[in-house]
């Protein structure tokens, strides 16, 4: 019996594998290729959008003093007796920075109204005279050449009274300047004053950063100046990373012949954090101009260039090479032109090789994250 259903088992078996080979010849010798393939990946699609986008320019420069003022003694030879501010204070026009020892103007102007005192006295006395010379030159006992020294002593005594009068007038003026204000309103960016010395006429004391404001200075070339206009809002990127807005308040003039580029000024809040002498990289913006955009998911980065992977009606992807232009958030700006059609792998593109079998599960809405 054993050796029996051995033999059985042994015909089974071949009539089974005869059967496959059949089966095998009757439909071409080979299993259907489709029915053996795997999808490589599961995939979502999106198509490109349109968005307005800004335009920007980008550009780098020095921040400097919106204008600065000089403070500086408009008399010499004294000394700095008291020095009342420090540099980063923050001044009004009007207010006392420093003053300047005025003990011999004082005394200088004692005696300059002294002097004053005794030329109205003189004028007094040369006005009675001519008075009563005229008094009696009417009844003929003064002759008219006595007459007229009179009246030139009179005129004497008055340009004598003027005189000493612009006296006094300029030593009160040299004392007020002995007191040294801020011209306007801003802050101390510097200071060169040291208590005690003595100060020459017209030498720097103070430098001021007037109305505390400061702005950004990029350069630009001559292609670039032509899209640059007053009144168009930047953003200032300064070296720690903060963003400070600004907008443009001129465009320079002229170009320099040395270097062929010109300085557009950029307007910066009062209260930001750029300070003078700061190097800032930052944009100005230029408008609006639409864009075909990508979520940055969807490019795929290899051998230095951008590629995207689109899927066709079967399910296979092949990639394709595009250029790429402004970023803003996670979208990006595809220059290569692309039918608006074209579904592409929203993520994932890394993983796939060419003509990879995927299996698509929806198309991503313009917007959602991945």
């Amino acid at each position: 019996m054993n050796r029996k259903l051995r033999i059985g088992v042994i015909v089974a078996a071949v009539a089974v594998a005869l059967g496959v080979g059949l089966w095998l010849v009757s439909h071409g010798g080979e299993p259907d290729a489709d029915a053996g393939a795997s999808s490589a990946l599961t995939v979502e699609v999106v198509g490109l959008e349109k968005r307005a986008w800004p335009q920007t320019l980008e550009a780098s420069g020095s921040i400097t003093a919106w204008q600065e003022v000089i403070v500086s003694p408009e008399t010499g030879g004294l000394r700095v007796a008291d020095l009342l501010v420090d540099v980063g204070a923050t001044v009004q026009r009007g207010q006392l920075l420093a003053r300047l020892a005025d003990d011999s103007v004082r005394m200088e102007l004692r005696k300059q109204e002294a002097a004053l005192a005794q030329a109205r006295v003189a004028l007094e006395q040369a006005t009675s005279n001519l008075k009563r010379a005229k008094a009696v030159g009417d009844s003929g006992a003064l002759s008219e050449q006595q007459l007229e020294e009179y009246r030139i002593n009179e005129a004497t005594a008055r340009a004598s009274l003027s005189s000493a009068q612009a006296d006094v007038d300029s030593t009160r003026l040299k004392l007020k300047q002995t007191r040294l204000v801020a011209p306007d309103d801003g802050f101390v960016s510097s200071k060169s004053a040291v208590l005690g010395n003595v100060v020459n006429a017209g030498s720097e004391l103070f430098r001021l950063v007037r109305k505390s404001r400061v702005e950004w200075r990029p350069e630009l070339d001559a292609r670039q100046l032509g899209m640059v206009h007053t009144g168009q809002s930047a953003n200032v990127v300064l070296p720690g990373g903060k963003q400070v807005p600004g907008k443009v308040r001129e465009v320079g003039p002229t170009l320099s012949e040395k270097t062929g580029r010109a300085i557009v000024y950029v307007s910066l809040p009062t209260d930001s954090a750029a300070r003078s002498g700061m190097f800032a990289s930052g944009t100005i913006a230029l408008g609006t101009k639409s864009a075909m955009t990508l979520p940055q998911s969807a490019i795929v980065s290899r051998d230095g260039r951008s590629y995207v992977f689109a899927v066709d009606a079967q399910g296979k992807v092949g990639s394709r090479a595009v250029d790429t232009g402004r970023r803003q958030g996670d979208r990006v700006e595809i220059l290569t032109p692309i039918e608006a059609k074209t579904r592409i792998v929203a993520s994932g593109g890394a993983f796939l090789s060419e003509d990879s079998q995927v299996t698509v599960t929806g198309q991503r809405q313009a917007g959602t994250a991945p």
